[in-house]
């Protein structure tokens, strides 16, 4: 696709490990990255939040209470207590930066899941000079823009809730089919669900829609292989699954697994 970011520049379908790789329920660990990784895989995807004092840390939750041994908001705590919280009670809650740093040619799509991470995320990308190896997402299209506004460099970016919304209407609308690209200016590819709320989401109209706009697709998050080939057939960009070894099975067996090199 021409113009593309070089953070999509690589054979497809991409294969993005969700939160890394872990069975045993370490997500967005260093070990799970790590495991991902070992895979063959060069996408991962991750979430952060901001610690009180701007550390931006690879976590789902607003809070240690469901996946560490600790408690608390992480935006109401110190970078000194959070560092101290262990995933799984075995793991400790990794900084993005050692997550950038530890593997310099991985790259990571990042959901910015609150408005306080996004000044910090950016002076992150700026200092470690990730840009060219990075998408920011976020559910959120003005958290996503935050980010956009402050890097020093262009990053690319996916579509967030609103832009999705408007864009599946039109593409789903045969009047207004041939305007739906248009919704996706200003993003480099459109991450989305396969369905939402019972609707299906990626359709070949969608997708075809996406492919006259010069936009990618990428659906999360896909963890059945009966799903992945169904999702693949229809002609997606990419996935994001919890199971990097079942989606990578099911590449292998089309010929188009395409590992880190």
């Amino acid at each position: 696709m021409a113009g593309i970011h070089p953070y999509l520049d690589r054979p497809g379908p991409l294969a993005l490990a969700h939160r890394g790789f872990s069975l045993d329920g370490l997500e967005n660990s260093m070990a799970a990255f790590a495991a991902a990784v070992e895979l063959g895989y060069d996408y991962v995807e991750t979430d952060v939040h901001a610690t009180s004092d701007g550390v931006v840390v690879a976590l789902h939750d607003a809070t240690l209470d469901r996946v560490t041994d600790r408690t608390g908001a992480v935006a109401g705590l110190p970078w000194s207590e959070v560092s101290k919280a262990l995933i799984g009670g075995v793991e400790p809650v990794p900084a993005l930066e050692d997550v950038l740093g530890s593997w310099p040619r991985l790259r990571v799509n990042i959901d910015v899941k609150s408005a306080g991470a996004a000044a910090p995320l950016a002076r992150v990308l700026d200092r470690t000079r990730a840009h060219d190896r990075v998408c920011i997402a976020s559910f959120s299209d003005a958290r996503r823009r935050a980010v956009l506004r402050r890097v020093a460099a262009p990053v690319a970016t996916s579509a967030g809730q609103t832009l999705i919304a408007a864009f599946v209407a039109a593409a789903s609308t045969p009047g207004l089919r041939r305007f739906a690209g248009s919704v996706l200016r200003g993003v480099d590819c459109l991450q989305v669900p396969a369905t939402f709320r019972g609707r299906a989401v990626v359709t070949p109209a969608s997708v075809a829609a996406a492919h006259a706009a010069g936009k990618p697709v990428h659906v999360w998050t896909v963890n059945e292989p009966a799903e992945l080939r169904r999702l693949l057939d229809l002609g997606v960009d990419g996935l994001i699954t919890d199971r990097a070894d079942l989606l990578r099975d099911v590449l292998r067996s089309r010929g188009q697994w395409h590992p880190a090199g």
